[in-house]
């Protein structure tokens, strides 16, 4: 059953008008507030990934004049990098492990230096890496106004919010308490089991990163056939010209999506919980 050319313009400009905004809106993650003008709001909403998917949505729809590959084209496009793109989270969680591990190291050897820990710490935070400095900046400030040391690191640690920092920061406060000897020794313990973690992290997103490589090779293999089919041979895909054929492109392009989500979720890297939080420590 053909759809007549009314209704199926009627849903075209629908589908295409709620596709731009699902889009513009899962992209850019939020509305501009009211203060902008409308010009900077329409830019500051429509950003590259958007313009990508509507332009490759739009293409999709005059090749194939199918409402739902059009719209599921855009919106593929628009979302690639949700879907498909790398791990945004758990690079930042391996830099800041890095990170940590390399403050930890330089701790380690600037008290090997015969000063305290007061003084260590800031001789340390300047050279850190820039996803840990904000923190470390925070706790020089703490301590500079005269908080206890204990306190300010356990701030620290709730200002890095990592489980691997707990354990560092954990052997920073018993010794500020207990002011016993054998830090530098904690300090090298606590750095090659971070130094450990980190290539595992390392090898483990090495692996995932091939994998997500195979899937988009395999996505773009099957969609290049499906649009070469229905570009080139529109009789062999024909009964998808009509309503009930669309409704199956709709169930195809959701299994499609749903597997998508759950590769995503499998790659995801389950951390442990903390286990020094402000409720626990007061």
């Amino acid at each position: 059953m053909a759809v007549p050319p009314e209704p199926l313009a009627a849903l075209t400009a629908a589908a295409a008008g709620l596709g731009i905004l699902v889009t513009v809106l899962g992209v850019h993650g939020r509305v501009p507030g009211p203060s902008a003008r409308p010009g900077r709001r329409l830019v500051a909403g429509l950003g590259r990934q958007a313009l990508l998917g509507l332009g490759a949505g739009v293409l999709t729809l005059v090749l194939t004049r199918w409402v739902v590959a059009g719209v599921g084209v855009g919106l593929l496009v628009a979302c690639w990098q949700r879907l498909l793109g790398g791990n945004a989270g758990e690079q930042r969680g391996i830099a800041r492990l890095e990170a940590l591990a390399t403050w930890t190291e330089s701790l380690r050897d600037t008290i090997a230096g015969a000063i305290g820990l007061e003084q260590a710490i800031p001789a340390t935070a300047a050279t850190s890496a820039p996803v840990l400095r904000p923190s470390l900046n925070l706790l020089v400030d703490r301590l500079r106004i005269r908080e206890p040391l204990p306190e300010a690191l356990l701030r620290f640690a709730d200002d890095v919010d990592d489980p691997s920092a707990d354990v560092v920061v954990a052997a920073l406060v018993l010794n500020a308490r207990l002011r016993g000897p054998g830090l530098r020794d904690v300090l090298t313990a606590l750095a090659t089991s971070t130094r450990e973690e980190l290539d595992v992290r390392r090898r483990i997103d090495a692996s995932r990163r091939s994998i997500r490589r195979s899937v988009q090779i395999v996505l773009l293999i099957v969609l290049g056939v499906m649009g070469l089919l229905a570009v080139f041979n529109r009789d062999y895909v024909a009964p998808y010209s009509s309503l009930e054929g669309q409704v199956v492109l709709v169930l195809v392009g959701a299994l499609m999506v749903a597997g998508l989500a759950w590769l995503r979720r499998l790659a995801r890297v389950e951390t442990h919980d903390r286990f020094l939080t402000r409720r626990v420590t007061s």
